[in-house]
C-alpha cells in the first residue's frame, strides 16, 4: 500500500534539481564566506526542553520522538534556536559578536499538506553579539548579495519594526488580548478583516483612524515621518529612529533600492524584539525568506546578547529562479570487456581534466543509441585490444 508512497509534507529531489539547488546553494554559501561568516552544523536531533521550547514555531508542527532513557527530542524546525544553543557553550568566549552561518534542513509537521513541505532547506546567518543598526544593515545587505549571487534579480525586501506595532496597539487598545487580535490580522496578511475589525472596535474615530493608516505604511523611508505622527511613546518613536538609521546604513551599501519599509509587517516568530524583514520575489505570492533581530533568544540559554539575522527557503528561492537550467557537461565512456584497461585509462584521464565522467560495460546496456544521448560526448572503446579508440 505504501510501496511508493512519502509521509506528508515529505518531497524527493530528483537529480536534476538536486544539481539546481547545490549551484544555488554553493553560489550563496561562497558570498556568506566572503563576508566572513563562518558556516557550522548542528544535530537534526534536538532536545525538546531547550531548542524545541524556545524554537517560536507552534507546538503542533513539531516533531516529537523519544529516546532510550525517555527524553523527549525534536527535529530541529528552525536553526536560530540551535545556533543559539551553541553560541551560548561550546562558541561562548566572550568574544563577540559572532558571525555564523548555516545550510541544513528543518522540520515542521503539517495536519493537512496542502502542497506544503514539512521538510526543507534554508541557508541563512545569524550576527550573535552587536546590538547596532549596522548589523541590522549588514544581514539584510548580505542577503541581497547572496540572492544576486544565486542569479536572483527583481525581489525586494520588506522591512518594519515589531516595537513600533506593539506601541502603537498598546497605547491604542492598552490590552494585550485585543491588540493580538489585530496583530493576527496582520500576520495572515488579511487587510479587510483588519479593517471590519478596526471599525467594530469601541474606541474614538481618531484611535480608528490612527489604526487604519497603519495599513497604508508601506513604501520609502518617508513612511516614518507619517509613522510619527500616529504613535505617541518613546518605544514606538524610538523603533522609527532604529528605521531611519537602519535605511541610512542601506544606503551606504548601496542596496536601498532592493527594500521598502512596510510597518505592517508582523511575524509568527515570537522572538523577533526590533527590526523584521520578509524577502518577496516575482511571480512567488509568498515570501522566500526572512529574518530580524532578536535580542532576548540568547539570555534563554543564560547568555544574554543581541543577535539578528535571516533565513532564506531555497526551495521557495529556486522557484523564484523559475526553469531548471542544468548546465554541467556529463560524459560516458563505453568499452567492451576487451578493453576494459584503455576504457579505465581513459576514464582517469577525463576526470582529472575536471570532467563529470560515466564508465559504462557495454554487456550493461540495452539499447546503446539512447543511452548516448544523455552525454555532452561519448568515448567508445569497443573490439580488439589495441584497436584505435572510436568516438
Amino acid at each position: 500500500m505504501f510501496m511508493f508512497e512519502k509521509p506528508l509534507g515529505m518531497r524527493d529531489t530528483l537529480p536534476s534539481l538536486y544539481t539546481f539547488k547545490s549551484s544555488v546553494r554553493n553560489n550563496m554559501i561562497n558570498v556568506i564566506e566572503k563576508w566572513g561568516y563562518q558556516m557550522l552544523e548542528t544535530p537534526t536531533l534536538e532536545f525538546y526542553e531547550t531548542v524545541g521550547v524556545q524554537s517560536a514555531i507552534l507546538e503542533q508542527q513539531l516533531f516529537k520522538l523519544l529516546d532510550q532513557q525517555g527524553h523527549t527530542l525534536v527535529l530541529r524546525p528552525d536553526m536560530t534556536a540551535p545556533i543559539a544553543r551553541v553560541a551560548a557553550s561550546k562558541l561562548f568566549k566572550g568574544n563577540y559578536p559572532l558571525r555564523l552561518a548555516y545550510a541544513a534542513n528543518v522540520f515542521r509537521a503539517q495536519q493537512h499538506e496542502g502542497g506544503r513541505p514539512a521538510e526543507f532547506e534554508q541557508v541563512g546567518v545569524e550576527l550573535i553579539g552587536d546590538g547596532t543598526t549596522s548589523a541590522d544593515a549588514e544581514v539584510i545587505a548580505l542577503m541581497v548579495s547572496a540572492l544576486k549571487e544565486a542569479g536572483l534579480k527583481e525581489f525586494k525586501i520588506s522591512i518594519g519594526h515589531i516595537g513600533f506595532i506593539h506601541a502603537l496597539f498598546e497605547e491604542i487598545l492598552g490590552n494585550a488580548e485585543r491588540a493580538d487580535v489585530l496583530r493576527r490580522y496582520l500576520y495572515e496578511k488579511n487587510f479587510v478583516g483588519y479593517r471590519e475589525h478596526v471599525k467594530g472596535l469601541s474606541i474614538s474615530q481618531i484611535d480608528k483612524d490612527r489604526l487604519l493608516k497603519v495599513l497604508y505604511l508601506r513604501g520609502g523611508i518617508e513612511k516614518c515621518d507619517e509613522a510619527m505622527e500616529l504613535v505617541q511613546c518613546k518605544e514606538g518613536k524610538q523603533a522609527l529612529v532604529d528605521l531611519q538609521n537602519l535605511w541610512t546604513h542601506l544606503q551606504s551599501y548601496q542596496v536601498e533600492k532592493y527594500v521598502k519599509l512596510e510597518l505592517n509587517i508582523v511575524s509568527h516568530m515570537s522572538y523577533y524584539t526590533g527590526i523584521l524583514f520578509e524577502l518577496y520575489a516575482n511571480h512567488v505570492g509568498f515570501p522566500i525568506g526572512n529574518g530580524g533581530r532578536y535580542d532576548q533568544l540568547l539570555a534563554n540559554f543564560e547568555r544574554p546578547a543581541p543577535a539578528t539575522g535571516f533565513g532564506i527557503r531555497l526551495d521557495h528561492l529556486v522557484e523564484a529562479l523559475g526553469e531548471i537550467q542544468v548546465t554541467r557537461d556529463l560524459y560516458s565512456v563505453i568499452y567492451s570487456e576487451e578493453r576494459r584497461q584503455e576504457a579505465f585509462q581513459e576514464a582517469s584521464k577525463l576526470r582529472e581534466e575536471g570532467k563529470h565522467v560515466v564508465l559504462q560495460n557495454i554487456s550493461g546496456i540495452q539499447d546503446v543509441d539512447s543511452f548516448a544521448k544523455q552525454f555532452t560526448d561519448v568515448f567508445y572503446f569497443l573490439g580488439k585490444p589495441g584497436k584505435e579508440r572510436e568516438r
